[in-house]
């Protein structure tokens, strides 16, 4: 069984880097079965796709993300990180960490994310 988890620092101050990990278990992040995404859900807000990375680490963003985001991956944790520069308080968010068969860009429908972590909130207050 794949278990996807979220962590993150919690509270960010605005301007800061925002850094987040995935820990993926049941499966190793090298064998190329699945793409890991980002994706975040604002308060009263639907969820918003940020990027995807595949076990190669190739990278694929949100335009209006891609100049501030950064997804690796550690293969040998068998993690995927998430990179955000200089967030805002608009930024506040729930950030999910989802696994996919097949590559998907710009969509958040559930379904279509064979495994989701629970979510790491973050806070971005001064």
């Amino acid at each position: 069984q794949v278990q996807v988890q979220e962590s993150g620092p919690g509270l960010v101050k605005p301007w800061q880097t925002l850094s987040l990990t995935c820990t993926v278990s049941g499966v190793s992040i090298a064998t190329g079965l699945y793409y890991w995404s980002w994706i975040r859900q604002s308060p009263g807000k639907g969820l918003e796709w940020m990027g995807v990375i595949s076990y190669s680490g190739s990278t694929y963003y949100a335009p209006h993300l891609k100049s501030r985001t950064s997804i690796t991956r550690d293969l040998t944790k068998n993690q995927i990180t998430l990179q955000l520069l200089s967030v805002a308080p608009e930024e506040t968010a729930v950030y999910y960490c989802a696994a996919s068969k097949r590559l998907i860009l710009r969509t958040t429908t559930r379904d279509l994310y064979d495994y989701w972590g629970q979510g790491a909130q973050i806070t971005v207050s001064s």
